[in-house]
């Protein structure tokens, strides 16, 4: 490499907004990969799909019924996007779908226990299927990653949902 490529090469990389686009390009990448594989994992092992997944946590997550206007802003798509999954879940009796007695234009949704014990058996699966994944990541750089991650998240106004 000629002396000109060489420091024209050093003053690219040392460019912060350089570093941080390829930063962003590799998180963008590595995050495609992972979403890829756990949607097919899913699909293939659990037969679900990542929406449904989606759903199904926030819900244990919350632990507690949750109207469909939380649960959309939560998962941040469109009622009418969840409304979909919910009814495909209340057909499989994984969730249940009520009125709320102070407004009964309004439901409330929550898992069943067959929904529960379902989601369980996902999310030990999922937490498998992201550590295998991300095994090449030793526990130092991990611990590291997410506190700069978390440093983001506050600088960008609170955490991410």
């Amino acid at each position: 490499m000629s002396q000109h490529a060489i420091s024209s090469h050093q003053s690219l990389a040392e460019q912060p907004s350089k570093q941080r686009l390829r930063l962003w390009i590799r998180l963008l990448r590595a995050t495609r990969f992972i979403e890829g594989e756990i949607r097919e994992r899913l699909r293939r092992e659990m037969d679900t799909t990542l929406p449904r997944f989606d759903v199904m946590a926030a819900l244990d997550r919350a632990g507690k019924p949750m109207t469909m206007t939380e649960l959309s802003r939560y998962l941040m798509v469109s009622n009418g996007n969840v409304t979909g999954i919910i009814d495909r879940l209340a057909d499989d009796g994984l969730v249940t779908r009520s009125r709320q007695p102070a407004d009964r234009r309004s439901h409330v949704v929550e898992l069943t226990e067959v929904g529960k014990a379902a989601f369980a058996d996902m999310a030990g699966a999922h937490e498998r299927w992201v550590d295998e994944l991300l095994a090449p990541v030793d526990m130092d750089d991990a611990i590291d990653a997410i506190d700069i991650l978390k440093r983001f998240e506050r600088a960008r106004r609170g955490p991410f949902p």
